[in-house]
């Protein structure tokens, strides 16, 4: 059954790049694990901006969430090296014997950068951080499970068509990427994601 998109606010007719990357947006498809709706862009960082956020659910618990905001500069930004860019932060629980391991940080960049590959989104300028925290409870909170988690911080710029076409692939490998994180393995071949179960509008200026 087909989504309820609305329908744009108005305002000044969005650059047409950025209206094709959007559209890519709302009828991308998603892993049945992930439940993504439209979150409030930001506003100051570039002219238009959309974000989405989503969480990571599995037997009715989740286990992961994370948002991704698309930046977009017709007049482009040096610091982007185009006029594009993709902001994205991911967090998961993963076992605590995990965050012990030196090894940790360079493997969860690497999610991003392999997620990215496999689906051939060509990008350039990545940069971020890959953070894994412990917390153990005490007192009256003893008998507290130890938590640990794994957050992703990460962006970088998408190399689109000059139509602004070409943004699919990313949104698919962020989707994986968030899965990863999550700590469910890839789709087997051939198995076709699902329509969000909210699906994501847009926003802009």
């Amino acid at each position: 059954m087909a989504a309820t998109i609305r329908p744009p606010v108005a305002g000044p007719t969005r650059p047409q790049p950025f209206e094709r990357a959007v559209a890519e947006l709302e009828s991308a498809l998603w892993r049945p694990e992930l439940s993504v709706e439209e979150m409030p862009a930001p506003q100051r960082i570039a002219p238009w901006s959309t974000a989405i956020t989503a969480d990571v659910t599995i037997a009715g618990d989740e286990v992961g969430t994370g948002r991704l905001v698309l930046l977009h500069d017709p007049a482009g930004n040096p610091a982007w090296d185009g006029i594009f860019r993709c902001v994205t932060f991911a967090r998961a629980e993963v076992d605590p014997e995990m965050v012990t391991d030196p090894l940790l940080p360079g493997v969860g960049w690497s999610w991003l950068t392999d997620s990215l590959d496999a689906h051939e989104a060509a990008f350039i300028a990545p940069s971020g951080t890959v953070t894994a925290v412990s917390s153990e409870s005490f007192g009256a909170m003893a008998d507290e499970p130890k938590r640990a988690e794994v957050e992703i911080r990460a962006s970088w710029t998408p190399e689109l068509a000059e139509d602004g076409s070409g943004f699919a692939a990313h949104l698919a490998a962020w989707g994986d990427l968030l899965c990863t994180v999550a700590g469910l393995p890839p789709l087997p071949t051939g198995v076709v994601p699902m329509t969000p179960r909210r699906s994501p509008g847009s926003r802009s200026r």
